[in-house]
């Protein structure tokens, strides 16, 4: 008998998650590693627990997640809004707290590109007089 699996693709700066929600017991999983073992900061881990927060189903699923791209905040980011993507299609319901919460939104900022001339987006080169 098949496993119910719910998915959502998040993403956040440079980063891009790939999420299954499976009915479990709350186990979080980011490639093939435990949450506490891949993200070493503890609020970058609650931020990815927000969306079972908002809803009240923490504990109900296990998230397997895939990620790729940028760093640690960005890939917490990412998985964050691939969850809040997953619990929608588990019971379109939870739209309007989800979307309350600002959990649906993709985060549009993004690194700025860098400008001729100067060495980053906006540093410019030490300055000399002569």
């Amino acid at each position: 008998m098949a496993k119910v699996q719910y998915r959502g693709t998040g993403r956040r700066k440079d980063s891009t998650a790939r999420v299954r929600l499976v009915p479990g017991t709350g186990k979080v999983v980011i490639n093939n590693k435990a949450m506490d073992k891949y993200i070493p900061f503890p609020n970058l881990r609650e931020i990815i627990m927000q969306p079972f927060h908002t809803t009240d189903t923490l504990g109900n699923y296990d998230v397997l997640a895939n990620v790729n791209g940028g760093g640690y905040s960005g890939q917490a980011g990412a998985v964050r809004h691939g969850i809040s993507r997953a619990l929608l299609t588990v019971d379109p319901d939870f739209r309007a707290p989800l979307k309350k919460a600002g959990l649906l939104t993709r985060d549009p900022r993004m690194k700025e590109r860098k400008k001729p001339g100067l060495k980053k987006a906006r540093k410019a080169g030490q300055f000399s007089k002569r």
